[in-house]
């Protein structure tokens, strides 16, 4: 089984309608939850486009189980409480099989007890593994996330600077709840890669100018300062940093900025900003022996095709409703019957899923699979994305 797994999706990328026996029978119904509006419309609406093109795709290749898929998709309006009204709405009014999404950490926190209560299957794509009361983000007995867990982004980042002899390092994180799930992470795991966090700040992700911030931690001789926030609020903040007079410490932005937006944003000040991100944002780099350059390849392919590369060009993001799809199908396949227990069961044992974020292995204990192997640093060189050295 894992070897199938292992080429399932890029045996989907490269199927053809003409191949495939056509999909009969009622249709699947999968829920969509994606911030099409609000301030994280930049990520949910691209994110709807591409589970919008891989649902295609797999019924062009004979749907799941020989029948088809149909997403039933919301907009949650970057909202937590309208994310839950539209989950309750999936559940009890439309009957989905199972959910993916929502976009941001916050809907995430808000959706995940409500579909946890009711046994519904549900593949996040937010980027938050937040610390809550009874335990961590996931896993729980339903809920999976696509994207690495933010424990593992942390840890992506002390590697390459414990290996560049960087031990001491300054945090400045978003209040939101994204950016507060990084400082705890960063501030648990600081031990086990001996760093000296020797600085905090906080910022509003929506405020327009951060150089007091930024002043007050160069004032504590970090080597290295680890920003953690998604949307335009990084960019400000490395402008803010090349603004500084004297000498600076490495910028090191979080997970959640790669793409060509933070290059726009931050301009000059971007260059020498270094960040974890999937390999999907250096397919250059990618050996044809590695398992994910087939599909990091296509999937970019047919990103540009659908016309979706055009409006929201590709960042970090862009894979991780695909993800959930792929999961979602080899989940499926796996249970045999589309049944929520059968389909929760057989997530739970994936193992060596090729996607677009990762090489998934899901377990009991690791509802998301990955680990800083499925992750590349970047570097910003000259206004462009490169593997750092």
């Amino acid at each position: 089984m894992s070897r199938i797994l292992i080429v399932l999706a890029a045996l989907f990328l490269c199927s053809t309608p003409a191949l495939a026996a056509e999909a009969t029978g009622d249709p699947i119904l999968v829920g969509g939850l994606f911030a099409e509006s609000g301030p994280a419309a930049f990520v949910g609406t691209p994110s709807r486009l591409v589970a919008e093109m891989t649902v295609k795709k797999i019924n062009a290749a004979g749907g799941i189980l020989g029948r088809p898929i149909k997403l039933v998709i919301h907009d949650t309006e970057s909202n937590p409480d309208v994310a839950l009204r539209m989950a309750r709405q999936l559940v009890e009014a439309e009957n989905v099989l199972a959910i993916i999404g929502p976009t941001s950490t916050g809907e995430g926190l808000a959706v995940k007890k409500y579909t946890e209560e009711k046994n519904v299957p549900t593949i996040m794509t937010v980027g938050g593994d937040p610390v809550i009361a009874g335990g961590n983000f996931g896993p729980f007995t339903w809920t999976f996330k696509t994207p690495q867990r933010t424990s593992t982004a942390a840890e992506k980042i002390y590697e390459y600077l414990k290996a560049k002899g960087i031990t001491s390092v300054a945090v400045m994180t978003a209040k939101d709840a994204f950016g507060q799930d990084g400082l705890n992470h960063l501030k648990n795991l600081a031990g086990k890669y001996g760093m000296d966090i020797v600085a905090e700040e906080t910022f509003d992700p929506k405020g327009t100018d951060f150089s007091a911030q930024a002043f007050k931690l160069t004032t504590a001789s970090p080597k290295a300062v680890i920003i953690w926030t998604i949307g335009p609020a990084g960019a400000i903040v490395a402008k803010n940093f090349a603004a500084l007079p004297g000498d600076k410490p490495l910028v090191v932005e979080c997970h959640g900025q790669p793409g060509s937006e933070f290059l726009q944003l931050a301009g000059p000040a971007a260059n020498g900003v270094i960040m974890p991100a999937t390999k999907l944002m250096a397919p250059d780099s990618l050996p044809a022996s590695d398992p994910q350059a087939a599909v990091v390849r296509a999937f970019i392919a047919d990103y540009d095709k659908e016309g979706i590369q055009a409006k929201f060009p590709i960042n970090t993001h862009s894979g991780y409703a695909f993800d959930a799809l792929i999961l979602l199908q080899a989940g499926l396949q796996k249970a045999g019957k589309a049944d929520p227990a059968a389909l929760r069961d057989a997530l739970e044992t994936l193992k060596n899923v090729v996607g677009v974020s990762g090489v998934f292995t899901i377990t009991p204990e690791d509802h998301n699979g990955l680990s800083t192997d499925s992750m590349v640093m970047l570097e910003v060189v000259d206004g462009k994305y490169q593997v750092a050295k």
